[in-house]
């Protein structure tokens, strides 16, 4: 589904919602810069919020949405092109792939603070495929949403090209998740397995690259290291021979979980590889990015949990930055984002600026008038 910044759609038909000149969009009206939208509606939003009694999610996304034009459409050529950007010789900044977090609010936060790329959360290639309520509810993205890269749990070559071929038109490329260390990834075929089967990673990389007609759209891997280096580089090389377009390494084997992570073996892989490789593994500023890279050379840097802790880390922050937490209020309301989704982000972010017992009180808040109240009363701008 493509949504948001004043245009919505969705990949499997027609949606409207709002109301607006069908020819000329209407942009959401912004309040004073610094404040943003969220904080100028506060008190009109608490008021009917309260007054209606109407599930606060639903009808803060009415609130939020009403007046918006929007229309189906197909996404327009990616401004960007991922793999030219690692062959720039400056360091890529990238948010990674995370269940539940990596969605699109998110990522509009991030590039706001010079994220360069972005992946969605892992989906399940065969559930994407074969049902219209996980495409809809799984993948949303906008016309500010790039580049974009769609990660892909799959174990089977043919539906992960047809997944593919859905996405195609609105994203740069996809991913295979080959590092996902959960028990139940593993068990099902995917994730971090798959480092075990050269073969059918060579494969599923083959029949993509075959069956999607866009020649920029990339198709890259991200895994997780053996403890025998050579058989990771084995698989390295395997994939660069089929084509792949780029591979993400996470430092550690699929036991590994707060072990340091072993960027020696990522500067190996690198020096063994020609594709572009990308390091990942417990980075959690952009001095520590820029480090790593000096350190094994690669093309880019990929952040998980750092970025969850402090989504302005690329702009060189060392913690989250008011401003930023105003952003993600507006941009999460305005996106219509789920309380506990929004809230969470919040913890995240607050985590090394709040104390234990402000942690206490913000984190058993459970609607979003509280939480706006609790902003507004402590971290006013």
């Amino acid at each position: 589904m493509l949504a948001g910044a004043g245009l919505m759609t969705s990949v499997t038909g027609p949606s409207w919602a709002g109301a607006g000149d069908a020819q000329t969009p209407r942009p959401r009206a912004r309040a004073q810069a610094g404040r943003g939208f969220a904080r100028a509606w506060f008190p009109r939003l608490t008021w009917l919020l309260r007054a209606t009694g109407r599930p606060e999610e639903f009808f803060l996304k009415l609130v939020f949405m009403s007046g918006d034009y929007t229309k189906t459409i197909q996404c327009q050529e990616r401004i960007r092109d991922p793999l030219e950007m690692f062959h720039s010789g400056h360091l890529v900044k990238i948010c990674a792939p995370m269940v539940r977090y990596s969605k699109l609010a998110f990522r509009t936060l991030v590039r706001k603070y010079n994220c360069d790329l972005c992946y969605t959360p892992m989906i399940v290639a065969a559930d994407f495929v074969r049902s219209i309520k996980a495409r809809d509810s799984e993948f949303t993205t906008n016309k500010g949403d790039c580049p974009l890269i769609v990660q892909f749990a799959a174990n089977d070559a043919q539906l992960l090209s047809d997944a593919a071929r859905i996405v195609c038109p609105y994203s740069n490329g996809i991913d295979i998740n080959c590092g996902c260390p959960q028990r139940w990834a593993i068990t099902e075929g995917y994730g971090a397995c798959l480092i075990n089967k050269p073969e059918l990673v060579r494969d599923m990389v083959k029949q993509v690259k075959s069956q999607v007609e866009n020649p920029k759209f990339s198709v890259s891997i991200k895994i997780r290291i053996h403890d025998d280096l050579t058989r990771t580089v084995d698989l390295c090389r395997k994939a660069e021979a089929t084509g792949v377009s780029w591979i993400t390494v996470h430092g550690r084997n699929i036991e590994e979980r707060h072990q340091p992570v072993h960027y020696d073996a990522i500067k190996i892989i690198k020096e063994n590889l020609s594709v572009p490789i990308i390091a990942n593994g417990d980075i959690k500023t952009l001095k520590e990015a820029e480090n790593v890279q000096e350190i094994t050379g690669t093309n880019g840097i990929m952040v998980a949990r750092g970025l969850l802790a402090n989504p302005a880390m690329f702009a060189g922050y060392k913690e989250t930055p008011l401003k930023c937490i105003w952003d993600w209020v507006d941009i999460a309301l305005e996106h219509g984002t789920p309380f506990m989704c929004f809230h969470h982000h919040l913890m995240y972010m607050m985590e090394r600026i709040t104390s234990k017992q402000e942690k206490k009180v913000f984190n058993a808040l459970s609607s979003t008038t509280a939480v706006l109240d609790y902003l507004t009363d402590h971290y006013s701008m």
